[in-house]
């Protein structure tokens, strides 16, 4: 699908991007097609994608020999998809919301994520696919910046301790804005996820995450004071961290080792 197409697309069905959605199509063939080849999927794949948008990625992965679902919040472009008779299943809800999908089904994940869902989508997915082995994404540099974070510096916050959770984490490739129709102002990335093992996510882990940097200049002791400060004050102790410490100092093992000694104390 090239800028053309997409222009075409949008005028026949009287059709124009939604900021509040994020609508930015991709619409660079070369782009499109290294992003299939990076997510790894193969023939017999069960694949989920988010906001498949005008079908950049999913009218090539629908000829493909994989069991496809895409999950569209925008009922305009629901509609457009439906029209296309692809093989794929189309949901139409807003994945934040979305139950019951049979999420621990899927084997891939792949995504252009808008900017502002960034982070609730990320973490919905790695705690809802506990049998998906890789996720490819499209996210912009500043969310970028926050998965590639490390310890002590201001970027690094629950993204990339949960990112870390599912597995390592490849930057594939730099996008620019005109590969994109509106071109956005800023450079996208294409970065992929491959789980480590058989570890599965549990939701209360990413929960607890987000609670440590609720306040990030707040001590860790007092984030956490919902479990009682005793139980964490003796559970930072054991673990070899000051009492003093706050969630930016922690990698993510230290963060695992924390939370095991918090709910099992």
């Amino acid at each position: 699908m090239n800028r053309e197409e997409v222009l075409i697309i949008l005028n026949n069905n009287n059709l124009l991007p939604e900021s509040k959605f994020g609508q930015n199509f991709l619409c660079d063939e070369n782009i499109i097609s290294d992003i299939i080849s990076c997510s790894g999927i193969k023939a017999g794949d069960r694949v989920l994608e988010i906001g498949p948008g005008l079908g950049a990625l999913t009218r090539p992965l629908s000829s493909m020999e994989i069991d496809l679902t895409v999950v569209e919040i925008d009922k305009r472009i629901v509609s457009y998809l439906e029209d296309l008779d692809l093989d794929a299943k189309i949901i139409s809800s807003d994945y934040l919301k979305l139950k019951d999908y049979g999420a621990g089904c899927f084997d891939i994940a792949i995504s252009n994520i808008p900017y502002y869902v960034t982070t609730p989508i990320i973490k919905k997915l790695i705690e809802d696919l506990s049998s998906c082995r890789r996720m490819t994404f499209m996210v912009e540099d500043d969310a970028l910046q926050r998965i590639m974070a490390q310890p002590k510096t201001k970027q690094y916050g629950p993204l990339a301790v949960i990112m870390n959770a599912f597995g390592s984490i490849r930057k594939e490739f730099t996008v620019p804005g005109n590969s994109f129709y509106p071109a956005p102002n800023t450079l996208s990335s294409v970065i992929t996820l491959e789980r480590s093992g058989n570890n599965v996510i549990d939701p209360s882990f990413t929960d607890f995450v987000t609670l440590c940097f609720n306040q990030r200049r707040k001590k860790l002791l007092n984030n956490l004071s919902t479990y009682g400060k005793e139980t964490v004050l003796a559970a930072i102790e054991k673990t070899g961290l000051s009492a003093d410490c706050r969630a930016e100092e922690l990698s993510f093992d230290l963060f695992l080792k924390l939370y095991n000694d918090i709910i099992n104390s």
